[in-house]
């Protein structure tokens, strides 16, 4: 009787601790308010992944994960490098904008599979693959470039590329190459109303039906929207049948187009998709997904992207971040960063001097856009506050470091050292880039402040606020942590997808216009959401 008493009363502490292990919780969209573009994700038991583009930071395709759709955080990066071009290494040109792009994430017999191809030479993709997709992940083959493309697994064996606008490719079983004789074919030819953009794939089967959900954007239709479309067939080389499944404007940054579905283990279904919103990026937004018809219809009842949803969550899962906070107590590098282009490793470290960041000048260039090693993270909005503990001590005359709200458009709060003298300097900065290589061909630079830094310790701080489309960075330096002086003017944050295209990072550097040499020690980075 008294081990069975036992056993009841361990039964009962499990299900009360199950019940305390989840909540209702009310979230108001977008999910995740940072950039988070062209999202493509599965899910594997309880568990969410999600991975999205990043084009030209590192390490890149980060792979996400969630047991709520709501909280996100980073548990791996499908690559460390790419090392196709010198310019990945910001040598005889750049990749801004470029690098890697829509990715696709499957999991297919035990292991998870991810594709994505750089919109650049030597135009061919990756395909990588995990056990874990925590990592690591083993790059499997190069096959050609296809653009937008999304993986998908057939029933039969058989594995394909859904691509461009409406193109089937397929490939090899073992993913080693396209399957030489395989199906190569245009799927479906527009209609009369897909006139303008078609494109990001996203291809599944669902009880025994092929879709395939693509953006749809015409801006010479008058009062047309960004837009959902979806094509479905019964066999995979068609025919094929169109419905707009999400035509709906949201929070006055118009409509809402390109992302994916995934059901839950309850068996309900969501969209995840995003929107662009101005200079933050393009982020997140998640609704209900309702099979009408064999259709699935995405938003709410009415077809609208809602405001607030109420979901189950689970407060002790999945409670890391995306971005956040950083005392650089590790030895490795916290999964929040991502460097502007690959890193010269021998120029960081978390180790020369534990609890900071060491930032070495790697090269000696004239401007932010051509310097190594500049650390970044995304910005959250609505609002965002961060700040940054500098140890100035080793830079060398000609050395610049600071802060920056970081972009085509870039405002910048550096430290500048001249005949051993240290100065604050913010400046508003844009970049010009040749449509080729993406080489910088020109840096406007509208110096707006300059004051002595008489202090070889400085805390550097940028308030960001994305709220009604104000997309504004004001910039504050402080001695002592404690008093605030804000310096130089608001910068305008702009998306511009003919450069980075991608939304305003927060981002530490330091670079030599002079020498190579000298270096700073990053104590501490401070993230706000307000």
């Amino acid at each position: 009787m008294k081990l069975r008493h036992l056993l009841t009363s361990a039964a009962l502490l499990l299900l009360s601790a199950g019940a305390v292990a989840q909540q209702q919780e009310t979230f108001t969209n977008p999910v995740i308010n940072a950039d988070v573009p062209d999202p493509s994700m599965i899910r594997v038991g309880d568990y969410y992944y999600l991975v999205s583009t990043t084009m030209h930071l590192m390490p890149g395709c980060p792979v996400m994960r969630s047991k709520d759709l709501v909280h996100w955080e980073t548990i791996s990066y499908v690559f460390q490098k790419l090392t196709d071009l010198p310019r990945y290494d910001l040598l005889e040109g750049t990749v801004y904008g470029r690098g890697q792009w829509a990715s696709s994430i499957r999991y297919h017999n035990g292991l998870f599979y991810v594709w994505f191809s750089p919109n650049d030479e030597p135009h061919r993709g990756y395909i990588y693959s995990a056990k874990d997709p925590a990592g690591p992940w083993t790059l499997v083959s190069r096959p050609p470039h296809f653009h937008d493309a999304s993986l998908l697994f057939d029933d039969d064996g058989k594995v394909y590329l859904f691509y461009g606008t409406g193109q089937l490719r397929q490939l090899k079983s073992d993913l080693s190459d396209v399957e030489p004789g395989g199906l190569d074919l245009k799927i479906f030819e527009r209609d009369a109303d897909e006139q303008g953009l078609l494109e990001g794939s996203q291809a599944f089967k669902h009880d025994g039906k092929y879709y395939l959900m693509m953006i749809s954007m015409d801006w010479s239709v008058p009062g047309r929207l960004r837009r959902e479309v979806c094509y479905r067939a019964d066999k995979i080389t068609g025919p094929y049948e169109k419905k707009v499944i999400l035509e709906s404007e949201f929070q006055g940054y118009g409509g809402v187009g390109q992302g994916c579905i995934v059901d839950s283990p309850d068996g309900d279904w969501y969209g995840f998709i995003f929107q662009d919103r101005g200079g933050i990026g393009r982020v997140p937004t998640l609704m209900p997904c309702r099979w009408v018809d064999g259709w699935p219809m995405l938003g709410d009842e009415q077809g609208r992207v809602p405001e607030q949803m109420t979901l189950t969550t689970y407060p002790d899962e999945c409670r890391g971040s995306i971005m956040g906070s950083d005392d650089f107590a590790s030895a490795s590098l916290n999964l929040n960063w991502q460097w502007n282009h690959n890193p010269v490793d021998s120029c960081w470290s978390l180790t020369e001097r534990p609890g900071y960041m060491r930032l070495k000048t790697a090269r000696v260039v004239d401007n932010l856009f051509l310097a190594p090693n500049t650390l970044t993270q995304r910005m959250p909005g609505p609002r965002s506050q961060a700040t940054v503990a500098l140890d100035l001590s080793h830079m060398k005359d000609g050395d610049v470091a600071g802060f920056s709200a970081f972009n085509g458009d870039s405002g910048i709060l550096a430290v500048e050292m001249n005949g051993g003298r240290k100065q604050l300097v913010m400046s508003l900065q844009s970049v010009s880039l040749a449509d080729d290589d993406k080489r910088v061909t020109e840096v406007k630079t509208d110096e707006k402040e300059r004051v002595d830094c008489p202090s070889d310790r400085v805390y550097l701080r940028i308030d960001a606020d994305f709220t009604g489309k104000k997309d504004e960075a004001l910039f504050s330096y402080s001695l002592d942590n404690v008093t605030w002086h804000r310096i130089g003017t608001p910068c305008r944050m702009i998306f511009d997808y003919r450069r980075f295209f991608m939304g305003s990072k927060f981002a530490i550097f330091n670079y030599a216009t002079r020498s190579l040499g000298g270096y700073v020690d990053v104590d501490s980075f401070t993230l706000e959401t307000i």
